[in-house]
C-alpha cells in the first residue's frame, strides 16, 4: 500500500525537476529510471552479502555503482558527467537482465545543473528496498501523477474499470492473451491477478507469463509496462515497441483473449496503415477494432473501450466495422459508461465491446448494459460514491453469458439499465449501437423512435454572393457572416457587412424564424458548422459562405431540437471526419444530408427543448455577470499620489540566445499576458540556453510584468503579477519587470491597480509613437499612483480576492451546465 512517505518522496523529487523538465511524462522517466538505478545496486548489495561476487557492477563498470554516484567527495560536476554516461552504458551492461538493459536503451539525462541532479539523487537515495514493494508502490503512484497521454488520445485506464473487462472476458491460463496497445500494461497485470484469483500456481505462472504479450508503439510506455510487469512478478514481460497499425511484423499472430484501451486520437493526416485490414479507414479507433477482430483466434475473446463515435457515427467506416462486428459474430454486449471515466484528461464519452466468437454464434441478440455510475462522481477529482452499476452489471453479464453456454434461451429482463436487442431489429437502423435508446428510463418504443438522415428532412439554402464593389458603408442590404455566430452558437449582430440595395438579392437568403443558421465555408476548420438558432423573422440576408437549414418536415421535427443537434460534439466530430477525409474545407448539401440523427416524437423533443433551454439561460446569466464584472475600487482624494519608480525598481527582460543541449529555463512572454491577474506559471514556454542567466533575470513572488513592445500595440502595458515562485523563471525581452521596493506597499495592490479601467486607459496612452508604441523604464518610472495606507491595501487586496473566487464560481457554473447540456444531448444520441 503506499504509504505518505513513498508518496513525499516522489512529490519532492517532481518538485525539484520541474523546473528543468516540464513534461510530467519526462519527469515520470527520470524518477523511473533513478528508483530502478536504485534499486539494482540494493539487489546487487544483498547478492553479494549472500557470497555471489559477480554483481551486476563489474568488470568494468564498478565506477557506476550507486555508492559511487553518491561519494560526497565528488565534485558536483563530476556526477553529472557519471550519471549521464551511466544511464547510456547501462543498456550495454553484460551484467544485469535483459530487461534491465531494454530499459535503460535510449535513457539519457536531459539537463546539466549539477545541483539539482545532487538533490534529486539524494531523494531517491531515501528509499530502500528489501523486495520491490515499495519500488512497485512508488511506481504506481508515478502512473497516476502521469495519469494522460491525452495528446495522442491515450488515457490511463482506470483500474476498476480495468478489472471490471477481464472479469467479463475471464480469461483462462491456457490463452494466450494480448493488449495492441498496452501503455503500462494494466490490463496484461490485471488478467494475471484474474487468474492468480482463480487457482494459478506460482509454478504455473512461470509456465504460462509467456502468453502475455503487450504492443506499444512508444518506447517509453515499453519501459514503463515492462517494469511495472515486472514487479507484479513477471520473470520475463514480452512487450514490444511496435505499430499495431502499420507494421506487419506480427500481423499473423492470433490470440485466444485481447484486451485494450486504444488510443482515441488519429493524427492529423490520419494512420497510413497496410492493406491487410478488412475495414478500409485512416482513423485509429476504427483500425485498432478491426485489428483485435482480425487477431482473435477461432474462439477468441475480447473486451475492448472505444469512443462513442465507433457506436453511432454513419460514415462508410464506421457501419462496415459494427457490420463486421454483428454479422460475423463477434459481438455480444455492449456496456456503456458514464462520460467523466476518463476525468480529469477527457470527458470522451466510451463504450466497452465485447466479442466472444462462440457466444456470438450461439444467439441472435446482443445485450446492451447502460452503467449510470461507476463508483465515483463525474468531476475532475473523480470522488468516491456509493452509486456504481457496475457489480450490477457484471452480474447480468455472467448470467447472461452461463445462458448462452448451458444453451439455454437467452432471456434479459428489460430494465432501467439493460435491454436485449435482436441482430436484425439493429439493422434495421444501419447497425447503430446506440443501446441507451433502448434501456432509457424513459423509453421511446421503436414505433415512435426514428433514425434519419437529414437529406429526408431539411433543405440546405445557401447564402448571397456579392462582390466587394457591391459593399457600401451605411443603409442598404445588410448581410451576416461566419463572424456573426459564436464559438458557443449564438448569434452576434456586430459587423454586419452592407450591400448596395440596386442589388437584387433573393427573398429566400433572408434569414427566417426556426432557421438553424450554419457556416458552410471558411478559412478556419474550427468554423465549419457553427450554427445559431433564429428565433423570429429578420430583416438580415447571409453571405455565399452562409447557409439556413430549414426543417421541410415540422410535423417529424422540430427546428429548435435540430438546432441542438447541430450544436453538438456529435455533429462537429462528424464534420471534423468528412472535412480530413475528403480533403475539403467546405461543408455541402451531401455531407450535411448524410447525417443521421435520432429523432424521438415531437412531444419528447419538446420537452428535451424546454430542458436545454433552461440550462442555457442558466449560462447567458452566468455570463453576463462574468462579462459586466470589472476589477474596481473607489480612489479616495487624501491618498498619497507617488511616482511608481519611488516604489519599485525596474528591469527589461532577456533576448535569450537558444542552445541545443544547454540549460532549460521557463520564460514568461507575451502570450501570457491574456486578461488574467496572475502568470500562468505552470504553463509557461521554456528555453535552453548556455551557462547562467544571472539571479537579475530570476523572477520571484509577486513581481509584476509588463509587455513593453509587441507587434499588437493593444497588448502594449498590459501587467501580470507572479503566484508563488519556486523555481526558476525568466522574462523575454519583450518585457519589463516591477519589483517593489517599498515594504509600505503591497504588490497586489497595485497589481489589482494596473486593471482597473484608469489604469488600463493610462497605460494605453504611455508610449504612443507616430507609427509604433513601446514601453520603457523611464514611462514606467514616472507613472505616479494612489497609495492608501497598508492596511487599506490589504482590505482592497482581500474584497477584490473575494469578488474575484465568487467570478470564479460563476465561471464553474457556465462550465458546469454546458456539461449538462452535453450529457443531456450524449444522451439523445444514446451514449
Amino acid at each position: 500500500m503506499l504509504s505518505s512517505a513513498t508518496k513525499k518522496k516522489i512529490d519532492t523529487a517532481r518538485d525539484m525537476l520541474v523546473g528543468k523538465i516540464p513534461m510530467p511524462t519526462s519527469q515520470v522517466e527520470q524518477i523511473t529510471l533513478a528508483l530502478i538505478y536504485k534499486f539494482m545496486s540494493d539487489m546487487d548489495k544483498k547478492t553479494k552479502e549472500l557470497g555471489d561476487t559477480s554483481g551486476f557492477f563489474a568488470n568494468g563498470y564498478e565506477k557506476y555503482a550507486w555508492d559511487h554516484l553518491m561519494d560526497k567527495s565528488m565534485p558536483a560536476r563530476d556526477r553529472v558527467l557519471l550519471y549521464r554516461e551511466a544511464l547510456e552504458k547501462m543498456a550495454l551492461n553484460p551484467h544485469i537482465p535483459q530487461l534491465f538493459r531494454d530499459i535503460f536503451r535510449n535513457a539519457s539525462l536531459p539537463f546539466n545543473d549539477p545541483e539539482t541532479l545532487k538533490m534529486f539523487l539524494e531523494v531517491i537515495n531515501q528509499f530502500e528496498y528489501d523486495h520491490s514493494e515499495e519500488l512497485g508502490n512508488a511506481f504506481e503512484y508515478l502512473l497516476q501523477v502521469m495519469g494522460s497521454q491525452g495528446d495522442a488520445g491515450q488515457f490511463r485506464t482506470p483500474r476498476h474499470i480495468i478489472d471490471f473487462i477481464v472479469e467479463v472476458v475471464d480469461p483462462k491460463k491456457t490463452d494466450k492473451i494480448l493488449d495492441p496497445a498496452c501503455g503500462t500494461a494494466g490490463f496484461l497485470i490485471s488478467a494475471y491477478n484474474h487468474l492468480r484469483k482463480n487457482g494459478l500456481t506460482n509454478d504455473e505462472m512461470d509456465q504460462v507469463s509467456a502468453n502475455f504479450v503487450g504492443y506499444d508503439i512508444s518506447q517509453d510506455m515499453q519501459r514503463l509496462s515492462l517494469v511495472n510487469m515486472y514487479l507484479h512478478h513477471f520473470p520475463d514481460p514480452h512487450i514490444y515497441e511496435y505499430d499495431s497499425l502499420s507494421s506487419e511484423d506480427r500481423w499473423n499472430d492470433d490470440f485466444d483473449v485481447i484486451l485494450a484501451n486504444p488510443p482515441f486520437m488519429t493524427p492529423k493526416g490520419g494512420i497510413r496503415p497496410h492493406n491487410r485490414f478488412s475495414v478500409p479507414s485512416n482513423r485509429a479507433e476504427v483500425l485498432f477494432v478491426d485489428y483485435i477482430m482480425e487477431h482473435l483466434t477461432i474462439n477468441g475473446k475480447a473486451g475492448v473501450i472505444v469512443p462513442e463515435g465507433i457506436i453511432f457515427q454513419s460514415q462508410n467506416a464506421y457501419k462496415a466495422l459494427r457490420k463486421m462486428m454483428v454479422d460475423d459474430d463477434f459481438l455480444w454486449a455492449v456496456v456503456s459508461l458514464p462520460a467523466g471515466v476518463f476525468q480529469p484528461y477527457s470527458g470522451v464519452k466510451t463504450s466497452i465491446l465485447f466479442f466472444d466468437r462462440q457466444l456470438a454464434k450461439k444467439t441472435n441478440k446482443i445485450l446492451f448494459v447502460k452503467a449510470g455510475s461507476d463508483g465515483f462522481d463525474l468531476g475532475a477529482q473523480r470522488r468516491e460514491i456509493k452509486q456504481n452499476d457496475l457489480p450490477k452489471a457484471l452480474e447480468i453479464l455472467n448470467e447472461y453469458k452461463k445462458q448462452l453456454v448451458d444453451d439455454i434461451l437467452p432471456h434479459v429482463e428489460n430494465t432501467n439499465i439493460t435491454s436485449l436487442v435482436d441482430k436484425e431489429e439493429i439493422k434495421k437502423f444501419g447497425y447503430n449501437l446506440s443501446g441507451e435508446k433502448l434501456i432509457n428510463k424513459q423509453k421511446i418504443s421503436s414505433e415512435e423512435f426514428r433514425i434519419d438522415a437529414l437529406s429526408n428532412l431539411v433543405e440546405l439554402v445557401r447564402g448571397v454572393t456579392y462582390s466587394k464593389s457591391d459593399e457600401v458603408e451605411i443603409g442598404g442590404h445588410r448581410i451576416l457572416r461566419a463572424n456573426n455566430i459564436s464559438i458557443s452558437g449564438r448569434l452576434i449582430l456586430d459587423d454586419i457587412k452592407n450591400v448596395s440595395e440596386s442589388l437584387t438579392l433573393n427573398q429566400s437568403k433572408k434569414l427566417i424564424k426556426n432557421d438553424v443558421f450554419i457556416c458552410l465555408a471558411s478559412g478556419s476548420k474550427d468554423h465549419i458548422g457553427k450554427v445559431a438558432f433564429i428565433e423570429d423573422h429578420t430583416d438580415y440576408y447571409f453571405g455565399g459562405f452562409m447557409g439556413a437549414v430549414r426543417v421541410k418536415h415540422l410535423e417529424i421535427l422540430l427546428p429548435k431540437y435540430l438546432f441542438y443537434l447541430l450544436n453538438s460534439v456529435q455533429f462537429n466530430q462528424y464534420l471534423r471526419d468528412q472535412i480530413s477525409g475528403a480533403n475539403i474545407n467546405n461543408l455541402n448539401q451531401t455531407i450535411l444530408g448524410n447525417f443521421q440523427i435520432p429523432i424521438p416524437p415531437l412531444s419528447k423533443q419538446q420537452d428535451i427543448i424546454e430542458e436545454l433551454d433552461r440550462y442555457q439561460q442558466v449560462i447567458d446569466g452566468a455570463k453576463q455577470v462574468i462579462k459586466n464584472h470589472e476589477i474596481s475600487f473607489k480612489i479616495k482624494s487624501d491618498w498619497s499620489e507617488i511616482e511608481l519608480g519611488k516604489i519599485c525598481e525596474f528591469k527589461n527582460g532577456l533576448n535569450f540566445t537558444k542552445s541545443s543541449s544547454g540549460k532549460e529555463i521557463s520564460v514568461v512572454g507575451v502570450k501570457d499576458f491574456k486578461d488574467r491577474l496572475f502568470a500562468p506559471i505552470h504553463d509557461l514556454g521554456t528555453v535552453q540556453i548556455d551557462g547562467d542567466i544571472g539571479s537579475g533575470f530570476l523572477l520571484k513572488t509577486h513581481d509584476i510584468l509588463f509587455v513593453r513592445s509587441n507587434g499588437n500595440q493593444d497588448l502594449v502595458g498590459r501587467s501580470i503579477i507572479l503566484p508563488t515562485v519556486e523555481n526558476e523563471i525568466s522574462f523575454s525581452g519583450f518585457t519589463i519587470r516591477a519589483r517593489v521596493i517599498d515594504d509600505q506597499i503591497n504588490p497586489l495592490y497595485l497589481a489589482y491597480l494596473f486593471k482597473t479601467r484608469l489604469f488600463r486607459e493610462k497605460m494605453k496612452s504611455l508610449g504612443r509613437g507616430a507609427n509604433i508604441r513601446n514601453l520603457n523604464q523611464e514611462m514606467l518610472s514616472q507613472l505616479t499612483v494612489p497609495v492608501p495606507t497598508l492596511e487599506d491595501q490589504e482590505t482592497i487586496v482581500s474584497t477584490l480576492a473575494l469578488e474575484k473566487d465568487v467570478i470564479s464560481q460563476f465561471k464553474q457554473m457556465v462550465d458546469l451546465y454546458e456539461s449538462k447540456i452535453k450529457a443531456r444531448i450524449d444522451e439523445i444520441w444514446g451514449k
